[in-house]
This record gives structure tokens, C-alpha cells and sequence, in this order.
């Protein structure tokens, strides 16, 4: 799913990679919807004279697009049964996760999702959790900090399940209860920085926030859920998200390469293969896969989709 201002963009990439090997008829490129904009008073923001600011509906938008681009009757043509949905700004993320979709069919589950345990009681993300008999996400800007530091008898997080944006949905789910309940999905406000013109039809790009966009979030369908599943997995396998631009320390584009580069590096120290550093060190085991923060260090998907069959390529080398 893309929006207006990327779609293009994105169909051009893949077509420019040749689709990463994929037959392209298995490839479907579908546009999410857009909403108005509006200023802390309630009023439309313009983008020009004529023309409304707008943007897009949030990732939870997926599901009205699935249904009027025609993408839920395309899967139901092809038969599908299972189907895994992710946002795109985790590095780690396992596509099509046979374990994950496995492990939801085992439970019969109609909506699932991967979690993984929080850093700490601070880290700003949402949780999955059990609320009036319902599974749902709650946002880290909902819950106060004492109910973050709450912990168990265990001394655990009592709220750890920190959620990834990585689901599960069987199709039934989709077609017979998401699409004829989506009207009942919550807007979220989103406060940004929107472009806009003002009263002498001059173009101004603020510096603080100005206004509100609506969202929708995927993960609100889990209300609907009759059978939920949730699968633990760990961080440094996982995720790794790009959410800051270059330099910031955290969830940006050093911090992806180097997990990507550390897990790949695992991959092929646990096949038997090893790495000599520029210093001359040698690596052999993963109890010195800290020393691997420096090498670039990538396995195609081609070659290996989780750091299967390679040992013949690397072991001993």
C-alpha cells in the first residue's frame, strides 16, 4: 500500500529491480485514501487557493483500500488463506514469516500480532494488552508513567509486550468482519507541521506543529478479534525501526545497518563461517559479535531467508 505522492515512486523502484525476482502479475501496487487537514480551530487548511490540504488515512486506511482497489477479491481469486501484514520501516522484518503465519494457524487464530519486550518502562511505544476481555494496543502517549513502571510478582513489566506493527490475519477475518465493520474504526489526531497558504496566497512552511491530520491504526481491528494470538520474538532478530533521520543515536538509518550487518553476522558465525577484522582480529563465535559492529555484512534473500543453507557456502571460511 502507498500513498498519492509515492505510488509511482515505489512501482518505478521495483520495476527497476526487476521486481527482486518476484513475477510481477504477484505483485500488487494499491493506493490508501487521504483526508482533509484542519487547524487547531476546527478549519480546513488550504494547500493553495484551490486546493485542499490533504493527507493519507493512516496505516489503518489499509483496509478500505483493500476493499476499493480490490485487493481483498484478488486474494479470495488466488485462493489465499493467510496473510501477513507489516510497516515497511523495520529493516528486520521477516516477509511472510512461516513460523509467525504457522504459529497463528496452529492456534486458529483470525489476527495475530509479533511482539517484543520494551527496553525499558519509558521507551515510548504501544503495548498490546488484555482490556475489558478485548486484546488492543494501547499508545504510549495513554497511559500514564505509573502505569508503565508498573511490574509483576516476577519483577518484569507488567505492560511489556511492546507492539511491532507486525500482523497476522487469516482472510475470512478481513473480508467478513474487518471490511463490513470498518466504519467503526477510530480517527486518531495527529498533530503536524502542514503546509499551507495563507490569506496573500503565499506558500508557508511552518516549524512547529499547526495543525491535525486523522489516522486510522491497523492495529485498532484487534477489537474485533474472537481469537487472538501474540508471538514474542526477540528485538535483535526482529526489529530494528527507522524513525530519525541520520545521526540521532537511535531508530535511524546507522542503527538499522549495524542490526542488519549483526544478525547477518550471526547468521554466518552460526553456519561456521568466520570474519577477520581490518585489525586482523579473527570472529568465530557469536560471543564476539559485538566486534562485528564496524563490518558490513548482508546475506541475500536469495541465498537464505532466516540463516538456513549456508553452511556449505561458509563453513570453515
Amino acid at each position: 500500500m502507498t500513498s498519492e505522492h509515492t505510488k509511482e515512486k515505489t512501482r518505478d523502484y521495483f520495476r527497476k529491480h526487476d521486481y527482486f525476482g518476484l513475477n510481477e502479475k504477484d505483485v500488487q501496487f494499491f493506493e490508501q485514501s487521504t483526508l482533509p487537514c484542519f487547524d487547531f480551530k476546527g478549519n480546513i487548511i488550504l494547500a493553495a487557493p484551490d486546493k485542499i490540504a490533504r493527507a493519507p488515512d493512516g496505516n489503518g486506511g489499509l483496509y478500505n483500500a483493500l476493499s476499493k482497489c480490490g485487493i481483498l477479491r484478488d486474494m479470495q481469486n488466488r485462493g489465499i488463506a493467510h496473510i501477513h501484514v507489516y510497516c515497511v520501516d523495520n529493516i528486520l522484518i521477516k516477509m511472510a514469516d512461516p513460523v509467525f503465519i504457522g504459529y497463528c494457524a496452529s492456534k486458529n487464530a483470525d489476527c495475530g500480532a509479533k511482539v517484543v519486550k520494551k527496553v525499558d518502562a519509558s521507551e515510548p511505544v504501544g503495548v498490546v494488552c488484555l482490556c475489558d476481555g478485548l486484546y488492543q494496543v494501547t499508545e504510549y502517549s495513554e497511559y500514564s508513567k505509573e502505569t508503565a513502571e508498573k511490574r509483576n510478582q516476577r519483577g518484569e513489566l507488567m505492560f511489556n509486550a511492546a507492539n511491532i506493527c507486525n500482523h497476522y490475519f487469516n482472510i475470512d477475518f478481513l473480508t467478513k468482519v474487518v471490511s463490513p465493520r470498518e466504519n467503526e474504526l477510530p480517527h486518531h489526531v495527529a498533530k503536524k507541521k502542514i503546509p499551507y497558504t495563507d490569506e496573500s496566497g503565499q506558500q508557508i512552511r511552518p516549524e512547529n506543529p499547526n495543525g491535525i491530520k486523522m489516522e486510522k491504526f491497523v492495529f485498532d481491528v484487534f477489537l474485533f478479534s474472537k481469537d487472538f494470538a501474540v508471538m514474542e520474538v526477540k528485538r535483535e532478530d526482529e526489529f530494528s525501526p527507522l524513525k530519525n533521520k541520520c545521526g540521532s543515536g537511535r531508530d535511524c538509518p546507522e542503527t538499522a545497518k549495524t542490526a542488519l550487518s549483526k544478525l547477518h553476522g550471526r547468521y554466518i558465525l552460526e553456519a561456521g563461517g568466520k570474519f577477520t577484522t581490518q585489525d586482523g582480529k579473527e570472529i568465530c563465535d557469536t560471543s564476539s559479535l559485538n566486534d562485528l559492529a564496524d563490518v558490513d555484512c548482508e546475506v541475500s534473500p536469495h541465498l537464505s531467508f532466516a540463516g538456513e543453507n549456508l553452511e556449505d557456502l561458509v563453513k570453515g571460511k
